[in-house]
């Protein structure tokens, strides 16, 4: 029961990870319609310029989280309005050839400044403690990323369903030509959309800094997870990314746990099955 316990919350921790990072793809990709290849580079950014401001420019975390939010977010809402809008009726060839292109731009440009070695980012007291739950002791940072996690799902879920820019979300991309017609700024909506998903991205490059590892190539290794991740969910559906983040992150911590030496295998098989069971995925929109 010890290890069944210490696997759930290990598991639970790794898959909140994946589903901050995925729900910006989620949406852009999902509800955009517009295949994003650079997510991973957007959350690779917000790790590294936390990891920045606060190990070397001496940032409180807080402060320094903030601000990689922002600027990321910012960096996101730039591309889209100068370059990624032009993509948008382009063909899905073209939009993953030019991303693809960005990230290995945005890696070459990271390597160069910051150098190939692992980012680590200094924890503040209250999360770089640990918690005693009897059976094992608990890093208060992997309950600080459940917590994380957890509110960033329910905010998604109730802003894409439950408010106006939800709607809006929803008009502009179903009925571009009705929503302009209503008075919608379909504009706007886009590019807000692309930097909350940019944002999302760099706070989970921050809170699964301790479970993947920040370094220049971030940005390529762990997007097929975050991609599985979106296709086994269901495109465009919150929840549905946040059952497959947390189903997948157990399997993929059993797996370390049980069969180490098989690396991925069971990841990508429990993906394989789970889409021949619902090729659609699970919830989609």
């Amino acid at each position: 029961m010890v290890v069944v316990a210490n696997l759930l919350i290990d598991g639970l921790a790794y898959g909140m990870v994946l589903f901050v990072i995925a729900v910006g793809l989620s949406v852009t990709l999902g509800l955009m319609r517009f295949v994003n290849l650079a997510h991973g580079a957007f959350a690779m950014i917000g790790g590294y310029v936390t990891a920045l401001l606060a190990r070397e420019a001496q940032w409180n975390f807080w402060a320094a989280l903030a601000a990689a939010l922002v600027l990321t977010a910012a960096l996101g809402a730039l591309l889209e309005a100068l370059v990624l809008r032009h993509l948008y009726r382009r063909s899905e060839l073209e939009q993953v050839l030019f991303t693809i292109g960005l990230s290995f731009f945005l890696i070459a440009t990271t390597n160069a400044l910051a150098g190939p070695q692992v980012q680590l980012i200094p924890l503040p007291p209250a999360l770089a403690g640990s918690i005693d739950l009897g059976f094992r002791t608990l890093p208060s940072q992997r309950l600080f990323v459940l917590a994380a996690g957890l509110i960033v799902a329910a905010g998604a879920a109730f802003t894409v369903a439950r408010t106006r820019f939800g709607v809006w979300l929803r008009a502009a991309v179903d009925h571009p030509e009705t929503a302009a017609t209503l008075g919608i700024p379909i504009r706007r909506v886009q590019c807000a959309s692309f930097a909350t998903g940019a944002g999302l991205a760099a706070l989970g490059g921050v809170l699964g800094a301790e479970l993947m590892p920040l370094e220049p190539y971030y940005a390529l290794k762990y997007l097929v997870l975050v991609l599985v991740v979106v296709a086994v969910g269901g495109m465009g559906s919150i929840t549905g990314s946040l059952v497959a983040a947390l189903a997948l992150g157990i399997v993929e911590t059993a797996s370390k746990y049980f069969a180490s030496q098989w690396g991925n295998l069971f990841f990508f098989a429990a993906m394989a099955l789970l889409l021949a069971w619902r090729p659609n995925g699970l919830l989609r929109r």
